[in-house]
């Protein structure tokens, strides 16, 4: 029977195997010609000596377009030409499907594709190593997600996402019609898992798309995202979660740099591991910090793009490239806050990778009268919110938690130009398809 191999596995002592792929390349040299032959591994190169193969063999291999889907069947042998160190002498092939000519856009050629191109022919982009090495990655790093949440006693959970009202509220809520009743995309499962925190379900997090009408067209936003979500019941205070947060980074860091070794090296990136427990700023100190570097923001100002980026620069400077701003204005921070008594503060953290915000998060109101207080302040009506205020009315443990954006802290952990670049399919303003 013959032994179905692939480009990382082959050996010059396999005989005769079956080899699928795509066709990359084809150099006819006359007496001898060559196939590149590409598949997820990597590539492999097939040889065809003109005088030692059957002639119609010979012609239709040489024929193929690139990118053309076949399977070759043939003899292994060792070879000091190639980087691998075998070649394939073929005897037979399948063409399962023949790609057409000219193709959408090189997937070997060294020509800049514009983004658009690239994304409008995304299973054409896919095929080149460098950006399927990208959501190897990303795979890698949900399954570290997943093991660690777990040694931490964590459980997995699944929340709606379509939903009653928003958990943010205001202008960035898809409207859906359900069945003739107003409904919206879920902004995130922020209502659900503190609805849980009163379940005996005391550590829980979510992997899910979330979904943001914000009409911001930047290299660091999209409409759709999948946000990576904990919360955990029976905390002392807002240290045990950002606490919580350190051990869960650290942990994906360094898995990714032990795992993903090969497709690391394909980009040309490493990955640094920043020390624990990372640095933390308050809010006014970062205000203090723009200030002395020429950026003048009044108190309770929100901390945009350009002063994330400054703050990101001078920390860099003092060798940190990850780590958390505290104490925000509880004005700027949702209902569901834990406001600092006497202050106008809250218990409410970000944690910046190297100048990008990548998460939120901070202690939760569970007392049910400051929460209705709460929400009065953000002029929202109580009514919308009944099922989740009812958790509250029956013992509610103090708890807090996080939501990070998963394809942010790809493209942090890999310095990558554009978060599109780190989702599959990405969705923003002008784009709704593929």
């Amino acid at each position: 029977m013959t032994a179905i191999r692939n480009s990382g596995n082959i050996t010059a002592d396999d005989g005769i195997v079956t080899v699928n792929g795509w066709v990359q390349d084809i150099r006819n040299l006359g007496g001898i010609s060559f196939l590149t032959l590409r598949d997820r591994h990597g590539t492999l190169q097939v040889t065809m000596p003109k005088k030692r193969i059957d002639p119609e063999l010979f012609e239709a291999l040489t024929k193929l377009h690139r990118e053309s889907a076949i399977s070759v069947t043939g003899e292994v042998k060792a070879s000091d030409q190639t980087a691998s160190g075998t070649e394939i002498v073929p005897v037979s092939f399948v063409l399962h499907s023949e790609a057409a000519s000219p193709l959408p856009m090189g997937v070997v050629d060294k020509v800049h594709t514009e983004m658009d191109t690239r994304l409008n022919n995304r299973f054409m982009d896919l095929r080149k190593p460098e950006v399927k090495a990208v959501f190897e990655l990303r795979s890698m790093m949900v399954a570290l997600l997943n093991e660690v949440m777990q040694d931490l006693g964590f459980v997995c959970i699944n929340t709606p996402k379509i939903v009653a009202s928003g958990a943010e509220g205001g202008a960035t809520l898809f409207n859906v019609d359900y069945f003739g009743r107003p409904a919206y995309l879920a902004q995130s499962p922020q209502l659900y898992k503190q609805m849980l925190m009163s379940t005996g379900l005391d550590r829980v997090y979510e992997l899910g798309p979330a979904f943001r009408a914000e009409h911001s067209n930047t290299n660091r936003h999209v409409t759709e995202f999948v946000s990576f979500d904990g919360e955990m019941a029976w905390i002392d205070g807002m240290e045990d979660v950002t606490a919580t947060i350190g051990t869960i980074v650290d942990r994906v860091l360094r898995g990714l740099k032990e795992r993903g070794g090969e497709q690391l090296e394909l980009l040309g990136r490493g990955i640094d591991i920043p020390a624990l427990p990372y640095p933390e700023l308050t809010y006014s100190e970062c205000l203090e910090m723009l200030d002395a570097a020429g950026m003048h923001l009044e108190e309770g100002e929100d901390l945009g793009t350009e002063a994330e980026r400054l703050i990101g620069e001078i920390m860099a400077e003092r060798g940190h490239d990850l780590y958390f701003i505290v104490d925000y204005p509880e004005e700027a921070k949702p209902f569901y806050i834990m406001e600092k008594d006497g202050t106008p503060y809250s218990h409410s953290f970000d944690l910046d990778y190297r100048g990008q915000e990548i998460s939120s998060g901070g202690q939760r109101e569970h007392r049910y009268d400051r929460l209705v207080e709460r929400m009065g302040k953000k002029d929202l009506d109580i009514g919308d919110f009944d099922a989740y205020l009812d958790a509250f009315r029956y013992g509610m443990p103090p708890h807090g938690g996080w939501g990070i954006g998963l394809d942010r802290l790809l493209v942090k952990m890999l310095d990558l130009p554009n978060i599109r670049e780190a989702i599959l399919f990405p969705r923003d303003l002008s784009r709704l398809s593929p």
